[in-house]
């Protein structure tokens, strides 16, 4: 029988899974063959590899398109490999640098416009994605801001969305997050590592960062407000399943998701992990931000409740909220309602300046 860790995995996150483009019969083979959760990281680095070695047979008879969909689904397959995984960290890091190589692999053979970006910060550097529409000089820029355990690798087909719309994007491991959170522990006043990369990319002339929006998931559904309450550059906002104050449940959270947090923050221990956690509150924070933002949630949300990302809205100055009864967290299992929704109502702002 699958263990507590194995049945967490697959129980939470089949939707964000398929969501975000690793296939379901892949997610589907993968998970029924494991049953302990040590186990994890192992058997989707094989699917890496699979995936990997077929973007590598395509290239070579020069087939370029399917080469890239195949290098991109080697790099979900890495990331999610060590997707709140932090049982041996040297394993971590290497299959961080395959889904990292891998969705450079990508890039290279079906985005070529596409810019690996070293934002240098507190003695390290933010990494992210550039990426915009063809076309257009200028466009509006939309940040996308992972959450706990996602990375811009886990974005390709996200940021599709927008870039489909005519908005550039650029997907950003902040502290604790993805490449960065090696060096960078995760941090609660997320507009201080935003603020850095929207002050490096000002200066760009591919982009119009006079029409910047931010989209933050999950845990980064909490950063996009809290760091528009302090960043005015920020015009437009998205908020998809944040916490408003992740402190008391977090004793109620999967022991994985629990020991990610501890990894991620830098903690010593779960204890110092809750204490960190305490941090990630909007309290006094919702009420200073005035540009106008969208809240998104579900009802069926088992991670934060629907309620409390109701508070951000009712407590920020200018928010739209919306609700699906039948979403799980960040509604992946209603994304042909919540990505739609997200990207043309930011596009509609942006687009208005």
């Amino acid at each position: 029988m699958p263990d507590a860790g194995i049945e967490a995995a697959v129980s939470h996150w089949a939707p964000r899974f398929v969501t975000q483009g690793v296939d379901h019969s892949d997610f589907q083979r993968v998970t029924s063959r494991l049953e302990s959760w040590e186990h994890w990281l192992d058997a989707w680095c094989a699917n890496g590899d699979l995936h990997a070695s077929l973007g590598q047979d395509a290239e070579r008879l020069g087939r370029e398109r399917t080469a890239g969909e195949a290098f991109v689904r080697a790099a979900l397959s890495y990331h999610f490999a060590k997707f709140v995984w932090v049982l041996d960290m040297e394993k971590h890091r290497r299959a961080t640098a395959s889904s990292v190589e891998s969705l450079l692999h990508a890039h290279r053979l079906i985005d070529r416009t596409a810019e690996r970006i070293e934002i240098p910060f507190d003695g390290a550097a933010l990494v992210g994605n550039l990426r915009r529409p063809a076309g257009q000089e200028r466009p509006p820029l939309v940040i996308l801001l992972p959450g706990l355990d996602s990375t811009k690798e886990e974005f390709f087909n996200w940021e599709q969305v927008f870039i489909d719309r005519g908005l550039a994007t650029f997907s950003l491991d902040g502290p604790g997050q993805g490449e960065t959170g090696y060096k960078l522990a995760m941090r609660h006043d997320y507009e201080v590592p935003l603020s850095a990369t929207i002050d490096h990319l000002s200066g760009r002339s591919d982009v119009d960062i006079e029409r910047l929006g931010v989209v933050g998931v999950s845990l980064g559904g909490y950063y996009a407000p809290r760091a528009a309450a302090f960043e005015p550059r920020i015009r437009a906002v998205v908020a998809v399943a944040g916490a408003y104050d992740m402190g008391p449940r977090f004793d109620d959270r999967p022991l994985i998701s629990k020991q990610a947090f501890q990894q991620y923050s830098h903690s010593a221990d779960l204890g110092e992990a809750r204490e960190k956690a305490m941090k990630i509150c909007l309290k006094g924070v919702a009420e200073l931000i005035r540009q106008p933002m969208l809240v998104v949630t579900g009802k069926l949300d088992r991670l934060v409740p629907w309620e409390e990302t109701r508070r951000i809205a009712e407590e920020a100055q200018n928010a739209q909220f919306v609700v699906y009864d039948e979403g799980n967290h960040v509604c992946n299992n209603l994304a042909y309602l919540y990505r739609p929704l997200a990207s043309d109502w930011i596009r509609e702002q942006l687009s208005s300046l």
